[in-house]
């Protein structure tokens, strides 16, 4: 969509977009469902740091046969993954997995208040948030983990939370965003922000549920349906 902010990114993969549509049926079991996310943050995970991170040469090593090469090194070099609990979890490992060394993992609880739909913190471990006092720096660049994006409260809390440890930039990951809500997301710190999505749709219900959608992420994932 053209109108939306230019910090927002929204992939066109073919298997990505096929992997979505499976996603979002009402017929796909748990057990797919987690298939399902790990695949897709794998494709959008590769779009996004494609874009995100430069390589540069590094030092020399040697193969098992003896032969001298030349080592490849990222930028930035200080990387963080911070998962929105629960649903953030399950794009964790493929994520991770995307990195050539693995990344500290910071998590953050957030939570809808169900009358207004505003965001509740409820947990948050990142080192010494708590303390200005503090000999280990924030990272270059911190990614974001969160399947949906709705109302965008909780997205923008997230980054509000982000800026104000001192991390220099935010690569937000979501599966499927509510264009009302992305354009909330996007704008909470557009100059360090960078947002990329599987999917977007246009509508909230009055409940702020996706429409279509793909339903609760996290009930799906861990069959909590109803509960």
């Amino acid at each position: 969509m053209s109108n939306l902010p230019p910090n927002v990114h929204i992939s066109s993969h073919p298997c990505l977009q096929a992997k979505l549509s499976q996603l979002r049926s009402t017929s796909t079991s748990a057990r797919d469902v987690k298939t399902l996310i790990n695949e897709i943050t794998l494709i959008l995970g590769t779009e996004a740091l494609a874009h995100a991170l430069t390589s540069s040469p590094g030092p020399e090593d040697e193969t098992p046969l003896g032969f001298p090469y030349q080592t490849t090194t990222l930028s930035p070099t200080t990387i963080s993954l911070v998962p929105i609990l629960r649903s953030g979890l399950s794009m964790v490992d493929p994520l991770s997995s995307l990195l050539p060394s693995p990344p500290p993992i910071h998590h953050l609880g957030l939570f809808r208040e169900p009358s207004t739909l505003l965001p509740v913190e409820y947990y948050n471990n990142l080192p010494n948030h708590l303390s200005s006092s503090t000999t280990e720096t924030t990272p270059d660049l911190t990614i974001v983990l969160d399947p949906v994006i709705a109302t965008g409260g909780t997205c923008a809390a997230a980054i509000q939370t982000l800026k104000e440890w001192g991390t220099k930039r935010i690569l937000v990951l979501s599966i499927l965003g509510a264009k009302p809500g992305v354009e909330l997301a996007a704008n909470e710190w557009p100059e360090g922000t960078e947002i990329w999505l599987a999917g977007l749709d246009t509508e909230l219900t009055d409940r702020g549920m996706l429409k279509p959608g793909m339903g609760d992420v996290g009930d799906r994932l861990f069959l909590t349906i109803g509960k």
